[in-house]
């Protein structure tokens, strides 16, 4: 899970998609609706961690 080691400000799509439990093609779905908000930095995509509670708390609502 995204705990392991120092806090993280970022999940690269892979460890978010692992802490979630989902997929990256739902990922992405996710993404391209407005659901979870992504950086870029050159070609990487990260994920700030606060995406997580914040996607979750969408999906209740």
């Amino acid at each position: 899970m995204y705990t392991d080691g120092p806090p993280r400000a970022a999940l690269t799509v892979d460890q978010f998609c692992a802490a979630l439990s989902i997929g990256r093609t739902t990922f992405y779905e996710q993404v391209r609706a407005g659901r979870i908000r992504v950086l870029k930095v050159g070609t990487r995509t990260l994920v700030p961690t606060a995406e997580i509670d914040a996607f979750l708390q969408k999906l209740a609502t």
